[in-house]
């Protein structure tokens, strides 16, 4: 060919050594000057290419002189050599792109379709609708009818179980009935339409489930339990009798035990031997319901299996209970033992801390995230109840197992520093003062508490605490302010030991520091109610009354059934004037303490002030209150002073002599029982009674002057003239002792004003 002519090799006419040779020689085929004129180049250029419609941005130009777009290469032959035929009436197709839905004319429909619209299957030929269009398709066939039904019960379950999550119970059951409604509208659907067979099990088995579960969350017990059982007699509901294990829970929580121990046994039946967590917890709960209907033989049973499989804290505290029930030392011993071996399942607490050794930021950023996300919340819990359980089973055995408490706790201290968790030894030296508190042996616990001081922070900080109270109980301040201020720099966020220096402080005198130590107690825990009582009594105590109403309510919701909260709520109701309010807390504060005198007589102080007068509600919390407290001085005047109103003097005279009983010293109290007599008309018994008031007390000059109105009215002169003689003596004694005192006071003022003008 006439091209390879022209081509020059490099082993022809050189030298086969000259590297170099041939390049400074340049190639015809690369001449750019004559393509025009080169046949094989415009031979390869006759393609498609140029035929293709002009560009947009070119439109109306002409790039090869005055000729048109295509002038030039209309008249070019194809790729394959042949000119085109005149039927030919467009460009050769880009096959390579056609199957994309592309074509060559951009400006024409293609296969019919709309103009400049992107249809590269053709829909708007076969008369589909666009993507926009489906939202309104009319659902007329059943099956979709069906879908869109199920979607929307599906819908109402996950809304239902998000409302129980919350808290918001009323919710969660409304929505778990309509979607129960909206399910059997469902079924008549499927049956109408012929499509019965295509029931979803799962999606009735949802719905029932959790309509009873918020049965259950809403305490709806009967309708919960009816849910349930049709659950469990649908044989289609795979593992439906794992739901027993729930309808054993319902009547646990009704109290029949009996009931629930056969619903947690049938459970257990069902449940394959492969499933041992389950099985471990079905376990767990009959041991509880024997416990709780003194079967402790069957409860031993259950917890020991359990302990011997897969053991726990709560079962082996539980197991502890019973054989302490039974009084059987050498097993509590050794389930103590087995307690205290028992795998928590938490790695070192060292993965929480960083490394000091490390640059790496990121690993910082890390441990921060986890540190206290949930998961860490979850470990925190178990090793609370671990630790919890442990201590609560020494407390119970230490008592049980060895003669006295303090050998028990030794041996419990012994076995926990062997163990794991020998942190905890520390605590139960802390019980065993405690103990020795209770048992009002001071000496011991005051000496063990001392051997804390030089140990670690936490435990140094909680014996101080201790050591403090029990200083502040005996009335050492100085050594009760010494030790909580110890507390306080050794854990400045101890709330304990903050109250306690606030204690200290108000001793001292100073109540604004003290109330500063409490408000500082309650940032660190909202929770203390030692140290919300405490500010609530001192701002009463200032005056402050709505501050301390304030603190009152506010423990109140924290602590709710404790009497002496609401006792103290009444009576700052009671200083505000609000006697309707301090009325109802004290009704409640009686359904608490229904043998507190103290309440009741404050109750009556309050009806008889409430009733403008009527003192028939307030005579019967005074007679109870009596009843309960018969030595209460206030309450027995009361009494004997409303029966000598109402005109029923000999009811009276039980009450006076009791109180004479109450302070036999004071002479009021014969005086107004022989009052009593005189009124009712038995002035024998009054005379009488004089007579040993006056044998009593001879100077009585009351007594005496009775005593000569009696002889009077009944005739005695010879008595007469005896109880006068002595009236006028002991009026005279009665004249000079007060001439005595009153001049014995002018000295003094005499002698204060000589020593002030000097």
């Amino acid at each position: 060919m006439s091209k390879l002519a022209n081509l020059r090799l490099a082993t022809e006419d050189g030298d086969d050594n000259d590297i170099y040779s041939g390049f400074n020689e340049s190639n015809p085929l690369y001449d750019v000057n004559n393509l025009e004129e080169d046949e094989g180049f415009i031979q390869a250029v006759k393609t498609s290419h140029g035929r293709r419609p002009p560009m947009t941005a070119l439109k109306g130009a002409s790039p090869f002189g005055a000729k048109g777009a295509g002038g030039f290469r209309n008249n070019l032959a194809s790729s394959m050599g042949r000119q085109p035929a005149d039927s030919d009436s467009g460009a050769r197709p880009m096959t390579s792109v056609t199957g994309a839905g592309y074509t060559a004319a951009s400006k024409r429909a293609a296969f019919g379709s709309t103009p400049g619209v992107f249809d590269p299957f053709n829909q708007a030929s076969k008369g589909s609708v666009h993507g926009s269009e489906l939202e309104n398709i009319d659902e007329s066939t059943p099956e979709d009818k069906i879908k869109t039904m199920e979607r929307t019960i599906s819908k109402l379950i996950d809304e239902s179980a998000i409302a129980n999550c919350r808290g918001d119970h009323t919710k969660a059951t409304e929505k778990a009935r309509e979607a129960g409604k909206k399910e059997r509208q469902l079924v008549r659907l499927r049956e109408q339409v012929g499509l019965s067979d295509g029931i979803s099990v799962d999606l009735t088995y949802s719905v029932l489930f959790n309509l009873a579960v918020q049965f259950e969350a809403n305490e709806m017990y009967p309708e919960a339990l009816n849910s349930y059982q049709v659950i469990v007699k649908n044989k289609m509901f795979q593992s439906a009798g794992r739901i027993k294990v729930n309808m054993g829970n319902i009547y646990y929580k009704q109290g029949q035990f009996s009931k629930a121990t056969k619903y947690y046994r049938m459970a257990l039946d069902q449940v394959q031997n492969t499933h041992k967590e389950v099985r471990i917890r079905i376990m767990q709960n009959i041991g509880t319901t024997f416990l709780k209907m003194g079967q402790y033989n069957d409860a031993i049973t259950s917890y020991e299996h359990i302990m011997t499989e897969k053991p726990d804290f709560v079962s082996g505290l539980n197991l502890i209970l019973c054989y302490f029930t039974i009084g059987d030392k050498e097993k509590m011993s050794k389930t103590f033992q087995k307690l205290l071996n028992v795998n928590l399942g938490i790695d070192d607490e060292d993965k929480y801390q960083t490394d000091a050794t490390s640059d790496n930021p990121q690993e910082s950023l890390y441990l921060d995230a986890i540190r206290n996300d949930m998961l860490r919340q979850l470990e925190r819990k178990r090793q609370q109840i671990a630790e919890y359980c442990i201590l609560t089973a020494a407390k119970v055995i230490a008592p049980a197992i060895e003669d006295t408490f303090a050998k028990g706790f030794d041996w419990c201290i012994e076995q926990v520093k062997m163990s794991q968790r020998h942190d905890l030894a520390n605590d139960l030296e802390i019980h065993k003062a405690l103990m020795y508190l209770k048992e009002r042996d001071f000496k011991q616990a005051v000496s063990i508490l001392k051997t804390f001081e030089k140990k670690d922070t936490q435990v140094k900080a909680q014996a101080a605490t201790n050591l403090s109270f029990i200083y502040l109980l005996q009335g050492n301040l100085s050594d009760a302010k010494r030790y909580a201020e110890a507390s306080v720099k050794a854990d400045r966020f101890n709330s304990a030991a903050l109250t306690n220096k606030g204690n200290c402080c108000f001793y001292s005198g100073r109540v604004d520091e003290a109330v500063m130590l409490y408000k500082e107690a309650l940032d660190n825990d909202s929770s203390c109610y030692e140290a919300l009582y405490n500010l609530g009594v001192v701002q009463k105590r200032q005056g402050n009354l709505d501050e301390s109403l304030s603190c009152f309510l506010k423990l109140h919701s924290i602590v709710r059934k404790s009497a002496e909260v609401m006792f103290q709520i009444a009576i700052l109701y009671e200083q505000l004037e609000d006697y309707s309010q301090a009325l109802e807390w004290l009704m409640q504060c009686v359904s608490i303490a229904p043998t507190d005198a103290s309440v009741l007589s404050r109750l009556a102080d309050i009806c008889e002030r409430e009733d403008s007068g009527e003192r028939s509600q307030a005579f019967a919390y005074r007679l109870d209150s009596y009843k309960i407290f018969p030595a209460d001085i206030d309450t027995v005047e009361w009494l004997g002073a409303y029966y000598v109103d109402s005109q029923y003097s000999e009811k009276a005279i039980e009450y006076f002599e009791r109180a004479a009983v109450i302070q036999p010293n004071e002479v009021k109290w014969r005086l107004m029982v022989a009052s009593c007599y005189r009124r009712s008309g038995n002035y024998q018994a009054a005379f009488e009674k004089y007579k040993q008031i006056n044998r009593l007390f001879p100077e009585n000059i009351e007594c005496l002057k009775y005593l000569n109105r009696l002889c009077t009215d009944m005739g005695l002169t010879n008595e007469l003239q005896e109880y006068a003689a002595k009236l006028r003596k002991a009026e005279k004694m009665q004249e000079s002792r007060a001439q005595r005192s009153s001049s014995a006071k002018q000295r003094s003022n005499k002698s204060g004003w000589l020593f002030v003008t000097k």
